[in-house]
Formats: structure tokens, sequence, C-alpha cells
């Protein structure tokens, strides 16, 4: 059978960079509650006194069902599943840190979502937490430790959800919930006159929009939570807004960037200058598709080997390859020397030859 037990939040809440932490008494021990006969399959029972015993509620299963169970707000009306969990949870139990108070289990809650977050930071939001767990009955008459007659016991506990409550039927006081404030669970007895005028329908007033809305108080909670989500959406949206005006200015920079006439021809003419000198260094190598950068070092290389340049910076390499370039440009003066010789033979030669072609030309000189 389903239960919830109820208590006011206890510990201070604390932001952290992925939520916010409270610690918190979730469930007490041995006591006994009234429960309706009707709800719990005993027609001819108006009420059944169930007793809680230490050794099931403290029990290393019952303690361990803690972990890592759901944060919701208000009880769902049938528990929280695998199929429901992603819609309804705003937290979760941590593992770490789930222990006997006394007569309590105090356990730490941390919540994720924002606006629940925002919710019970406020000041008129639910400040009570409430476990739902699954429990076994036994009908067996008996007294319990503290003096109180019982017609039943609790055994086998098991959570399945911890949630947030605006007021728990019990005062200040750990028990299990009603049916009509809780849907989920069954319900416990009560003559207390607050807890009856609790079952009345209890209305809120939100204002969404500029325009004031009356509603239930599960429906406030729904409201101001989905309120939280839309503001959530409108920062990531101004978020996107401002990645988007920043790409604009970068494609205007780019576009305002774009070479002109004049600059292009510049830069055509600095580019052949520079294959020029590549080739002049070294006749072979390869320019086609390599960066300004990238045809220096091929240069360079291409004379030094890449040994030579291993862990040199792109300093070093512009330097040798002006070097290079420079002594390129001056040539080889053995062989301009030698080229110089036999252009000067050859011209020697051609002039003899077309002296003798018009020797005969020449006037013959008087002799003795």
């Amino acid at each position: 059978m389903n239960f919830t037990d109820e208590m006011p939040v206890t510990g201070q809440i604390k932001r952290t960079d992925d939520g916010a932490v409270v610690i918190a008494r979730v469930s007490r021990g041995s006591n006994v509650q009234e429960y309706h006969g009707s709800e719990m399959g005993f027609a001819d029972r108006k009420i059944v006194r169930v007793y809680r015993p230490d050794d099931h509620v403290f029990s290393r299963d019952a303690i361990n069902s803690y972990a890592r169970k759901p944060i919701t707000i208000d009880h769902p009306e049938n528990g929280v599943t695998p199929d429901s969990w992603k819609d309804l949870a705003v937290g979760e139990i941590d593992p770490v840190g789930i222990l006997r108070d006394g007569e309590f289990v105090t356990v730490p809650l941390i919540f994720r979502d924002a606006a629940a977050i925002r919710l019970i930071e406020s000041a008129d939001g639910p400040k009570e937490l409430s476990m739902g767990y699954s429990a076994e009955i036994e009908m067996i008459d008996g007294v319990s430790p503290g003096g109180e007659p019982y017609d039943a016991i609790m055994s086998d506990f098991r959570m399945n959800h911890v949630a947030v409550v605006r007021e728990a039927r019990g005062g200040n006081q750990l028990r299990v919930s009603d049916g009509a404030h809780v849907p989920w669970g069954a319900s416990p007895h009560n003559d207390r006159k607050d807890a009856i005028m609790a079952d009345a329908i209890q209305t809120r007033t939100v204002l969404i929009d500029g325009l004031s809305v009356v509603t239930t108080d599960a429906g406030a909670q729904a409201l101001e939570k989905l309120q939280g989500q839309i503001t959530d959406a409108q920062t990531a949206l101004a978020a996107k807004d401002g990645e988007l005006a920043a790409k604009d200015a970068k494609i205007a920079e780019m576009a305002n960037a774009t070479l002109s006439d004049a600059d292009l021809d510049a830069k055509v003419a600095a580019r052949a200058d520079l294959i020029g000198k590549a080739k002049a260094i070294a006749k072979d190598v390869e320019t086609t598709g390599l960066s300004d950068a990238a045809i220096r070092k091929a240069a360079v290389v291409t004379v030094l080997g890449d040994a030579a340049l291993t862990g040199k910076p792109d300093a070093y390499i512009d330097a040798y390859f002006d070097i290079l370039s420079e002594d390129a440009a001056k040539g080889d003066p053995v062989a301009d020397a030698l080229t110089t010789g036999v252009t000067v033979a050859t011209d020697a030669r051609a002039e003899y030859v077309k002296s003798l072609g018009t020797a005969y030309l020449q006037p013959v000189g008087k002799g003795a």
C-alpha cells in the first residue's frame, strides 16, 4: 500500500553552482498513526491505528531506498515511474549523507530545477516535505513501546519520492498525509480543525503577463513553474540573438576587408615576385597551392634540407630565404666569367673571318 509522510523543511537552503541543497528530516520512526478504515480496505472499521516499528523504519533496505529518489512539487497521483520521472522530478535525494537522526531520517535534498528553487525560496512558497513510499500492513493488535495501542503494524518500507508541499496536515510533526490533501497514498484520520479546513479547495491568485489568474494551489505551482521555464527560454533566446549579432558583425567586417583592384594587383605582383625568387633559389621547387610562408620554407628546404630547419622559427626561415634570394640574384661569378670569355673569343673570330672576305678589295700599296 502507498503512503506519504510529511514534515516542514528544517534546514537552510544553500545555492550551489548546479542547483540548491537543503538538509532535512523526511521520515520518523516508532509512532502510531490513525487511518480511515474505509481507505485501507476495512469498511467495518472507522479508524485503524497503525504502528511503525523502528527496526523497520530504520532497516538497511528502508534507508537505502531513499537514495536518488526524485523530488516533486506536490505528490503525483500515481507516484513517480520511469515514464513520468522526466516530467515530475525537480531534483533528487543525494545518496551521500542519508542517516538516522534520533527518531528521524535526515537526507540531503538536491534541487536541480530553477523554477522549483525560486518557488521554495519565495516568501509564500511551500516549505514542507512529504515522503511518498510503499509499505506492508499486517493486522495485529498491540501496544507500542510508547504506550500507544495499535491495530496493525507497518513494515517493508520502500521510498518512491519526496514531495514539496504547502501544508503538512500534521502541523510540525511528521505523519502520513490525508488522502484529500494528497491523492497518492492512504488517508490518516485527523480531527484537528486546521486539518479539516485544509480539505477545502484552496485558491491562489497568480500574475501571468500582467493579468491576475485565480487557480488552485497546484495550478498556481504549475503556472509558476511554466513561467520559470518561459523566462529561461527567453534568456536562451537573448543569448542566441547576441551570437547572431556577433556573426553579422563578423560578416560585415569581412565584407569591408574585400581587396580593391589596386590592392589585388599589388598582391598578385608580390606573389609572382615571391615565386620568381623561390624558383631562382631552387628551380624545381613546388609552389602551387602553398602559402607565402610555405613557399619560402620549401625553397630553403630544397637548398639546406629538412634537418637544418628543425625547430627553427618562421623568422629564421624568412631571413634565410632573403639571403638565398640575394645570392641567386647576384649569379655565379665563375660561370659569368666563362660565359664572358667565350663571347669575346667568338666575336674576335667573326671579325677575323669578315676581314679575310674583304681583303682583296683593299688598295695594293706601292712597294719597292
